[in-house]
């Protein structure tokens, strides 16, 4: 109560400030056609967006001097300086450029503004603002219905991300329209991508299936990155932080502006390294991000070329739950070598993109956009190892050393991953379509190698297997907006895609072959209509279709995981106004063979997922913010929501008597879906330039698996977070700024991630838990420099 009041306290003097409205239009200068969506902001303070009619309206203190700009992309951003008084209008004209610079890719995929999918986005000045050297899906923790975790236990290395439960291999990730998702686990390892955010100009996050995009079934979400950002000026830029457990962040950002009207290049240098909060979980991360493109009229030509490689003391082992009570940050990887652990249980890759980008206008409403990407990637993780046996590598004893031996060895796997993508938009009167696809390829390498052992017994750099795999993606959409009335607004989206597999064999199974192929259409339709100029409501239906991951097909020698089936029901409500925003949805997500762990061992003695016959997600999330006055805004989100299995099956392995034995289950929690996820965000601006954040996360209980069992579960937390972000007024450097991320100021201990392993003993059915703890109260700082 004290605290609140304080916080009450300094809040007063903001609240008794008089204010000033400021109206306005923004419009094109030839024309003056009205830009709907232009973003109206003060630098440094409140924004909002133009509506139907290119109108806006701000609050501001009536007080000092402001400068507001106007943008739109495609159009040369104008500002002005201006003294407010008890109600001000200034109208913006702003020119269209003379170059082509709309990101067509993006257009294709993103679900627009009024869409009726259910979505968030994150502007540049969002993320800058909380970039201080951890991972990307840390910057996203605040949106509705996000849950995120950390291996090390403070952001920097191998981070996770949950979208109503749904995990990063459910969730497909495109940068630029380019899919990312690794082609077998269908994951997205952000590690390999070290400080990617800071290339980054938008991200739009797309919950549930979404429109159609390229790449991995959205099962869950879709999280599209842009970085195709145009700077008309020169600009250079430095951002180094420093914090707890010895974390640093050294970033290098500079662009050359447009030479002779055409030609633009941007580049970034970052270096992240950190102790980790878990014992020896550091991490050593270095990228760079390049960007060259040239402009004119009715095209664009741009080519992406970035890389990132990383060095992380392997922490994805987590730990007992006596551990978690009595030494937090215990590690046992590399603990098995005798004396110390062993300094090298690491996890080495780099991983190379190349993105080549062609833009045409063919008329003014027909934009044409192609696009060849190759990613190549290549690395190990290497473990010690003791008493392994000298068969399981096929290698014969030497004499008298016994079955069994210490050892070193490395997992490889050394892939290329490439293809094109296409889309074709036209954009003009009451009907707007798309017309896209995509065409992939993955040619994979998996071998090991056994670099050390203590008896010998081994050739120099010794391989004991040496696998391959293939996989081909094609996919062809078609989407269309159809202005029915001048409220109503229809949707359809249509896709078919084509996944081959060739798996050559997998490492504990060299004799399991599989050659698999998927033919998918994936359906999608909906409806907007606009209330007024403020509100509009929406209604979608979409299905999807997922094929399953590599380690799937292991599941048996003489059967095959059946794909997964997603039909995904959307309604929402969207309030948005000067003084703030509302979105209101109510989901329903039902699955038919959705793939799930139950502990079975299968008949090749691997533990495997096993599809689900039915099983549904259904919940509403509530998202908004308000400006209570100029330099007071409350944001919050919540979602509530019930994830439930009908019936299946639990696997136990019996120690008592060998074999497994089995539970059947009905009506349980789907695991890692907490039924109650929210967050809250105040800002408070007390000077011009200073923005101070109070941050707020909460999450519902977990289940570690599907039982529902309260044993086997993540406690709820709530974490809170202060931010501080100053621009300092002076005229040495085009920026100046300071941040300060007080993370966890309550130093609440708490596990967003874990796993946990079901057996009976002495006729009792007993459980393993594993947790991944976070850190405490901890801090970040950093100093930004901009030319």
């Amino acid at each position: 109560m004290k605290k609140f009041m304080l916080f009450a306290l300094l809040c007063l003097p903001v609240l008794l400030q008089a204010q000033t409205t400021l109206t306005g239009t923004v419009t094109d200068q030839a024309s003056g056609r009205p830009l709907e969506g232009a973003t109206v902001a003060v630098l440094n303070g409140a924004h909002t967006i133009t509506n139907a009619k290119g109108q806006y309206r701000l609050q501001l203190p009536r007080n000092g001097s402001f400068t507001v700009q106007a943008s739109f992309i495609g159009y040369t951003a104008a500002r002005e300086t201006l003294q407010p008084s008890a109600a001000a209008v200034l109208d913006f004209r702003l020119q269209e450029t003379a170059l082509f610079v709309k990101a067509v890719e993006i257009a294709s995929i993103r679900a627009g503004r009024k869409a009726p999918f259910t979505k968030s986005e994150i502007g540049k000045e969002e993320i800058d603002k909380q970039n201080l050297g951890q991972d990307l899906p840390l910057l996203l923790n605040q949106l509705p219905s996000v849950v995120t975790s950390s291996d090390a236990g403070a952001g920097v290395g191998y981070t996770g991300l949950r979208v109503r439960g749904s995990d990063i291999t459910r969730i497909n990730v495109t940068v630029n329209g380019i899919p990312v998702n690794d082609a077998e686990s269908q994951g997205t390892f952000f590690v390999n991508m070290p400080d990617f955010a800071s290339s980054v100009s938008s991200i739009q996050l797309q919950r549930g299936v979404g429109t159609s995009t390229n790449g991995a079934g959205a099962f869950g979400a879709s999280l599209n990155l842009s970085t195709n950002q145009f700077s008309e000026k020169a600009y250079g830029e430095t951002d180094n932080s420093y914090g707890s457990f010895n974390t640093w962040k050294n970033t290098v950002r500079a662009g050359s502006g447009l030479i002779n009207g055409h030609f633009t290049v941007d580049a970034r240098l970052s270096r992240i390294t950190s102790d980790g909060y878990v014992d020896r979980a550091s991490s050593n991360l270095r990228s760079f991000y390049t960007s060259a493109a040239y402009i004119d009229k009715k095209s664009s030509l741009r080519l992406n070329v970035f890389s990132g490689k990383e060095k992380t003391y392997q922490a994805w082992n987590g730990i007992s739950e006596e551990q978690l009570n009595t030494n937090r940050t215990y590690n046992p990887s590399g603990t098995n070598k005798p004396g110390a652990p062993y300094d090298n249980e690491t996890d080495n890759y780099q991983q190379d993109h190349y993105q080549l980008f062609f833009n045409h206008a063919l008329r003014p409403n027909l934009q044409f956009n192609v696009a060849a990407h190759y990613t190549r990637g290549r690395g190990y993780y290497e473990n010690y190892r003791d008493k392994n046996a000298y068969a399981d590598y096929g290698v014969t004893a030497p004499a008298g050393s016994g079955d069994t031996t210490d050892l070193i060895r490395q997992l490889w796997l050394d892939n290329h991953f490439y293809g094109g993508v296409f889309s074709l938009n036209h954009q003009a009167g009451k009907f707007n379509w798309s017309v896209g696809g995509a065409w992939n390829k993955y040619d994979g390498k998996h071998y090991g190698k056994v670099i050390w052992a203590e008896k010998g017994g081994f050739d120099k750099d010794f391989r004991w297997y040496d696998l391959t795999a293939f996989k081909t993606d094609m996919n062809v959409y078609w989407k269309g907006e159809y202005a029915v009335t001048e409220k109503l607004k229809l949707f359809a989206d249509l896709q078919y895609r084509r996944v081959h597999y060739e798996l050559n064999g997998f490492r504990n199974n060299p004799d399991i072959l599989r050659n698999n192929k998927y033919n998918f259409i994936n359906p999608k339709g909906g409806a907007t209509f606009q209330l007024n100029d403020e509100q509009h409501v929406y209604v979608s239906y979409a299905i999807g279709n997922k094929e399953p991951n590599r380690d799937d097909f292991e599941v048996s020698i003489t059967e095959a995981p059946k794909h997964e089936t997603l039909r995904n029901l959307e309604a929402g409500y969207v309030w948005r106004n000067a003084k703030g925003g509302v979105s209101a949805n109510a989901y329903y997500m039902n699955y038919r063979n959705q793939l799930v762990l139950t502990g079975r061992i299968n008949d090749v003695g691997a533990y495997a997922r096993t599809n689900i016959p039915k099983s549904y997600r259904a919940g509403i999330e509530l998202d908004g913010h308000y400006h209570v006055v100029p330099r007071l805004t409350l944001a919050a989100n919540i979602a509530l929501s019930r994830n439930r299995i009908n019936e299946f099956t639990e696997y136990l392995d019996d120690w008592d008597n060998g074999g497994q034995k089995t539970v059947t289950h009905k009506d349980t929690d789907i695991s890692f879906s907490p039924d109650l996820v929210a967050g809250y965000t105040v800002t408070y601006r007390p000077l011009n330039g200073l923005q101070i954040d109070w941050v707020g996360k909460y999450a519902g209980r977990q289940y570690l698996d599907n039982t529902a069992n309260a044993k086997r579960a993540l406690d709820a937390f709530l974490v809170n977070d202060l931010r501080f972000n100053y621009t300092i007024p002076q005229r040495l450097f085009r920026e100046l700024g300071l941040q300060l991320m007080l993370n966890n100021i309550f130093n609440e201990k708490y596990e967003p991630n874990g796993y946990t392993y079901g057996y009976t003993e002495g006729g009792e059915i007993k459980q393993s838990n594993a947790y991944f703890p976070m850190a405490g109260f901890n801090v970040m700082a950093g100093v930004r420099l901009g030319f």
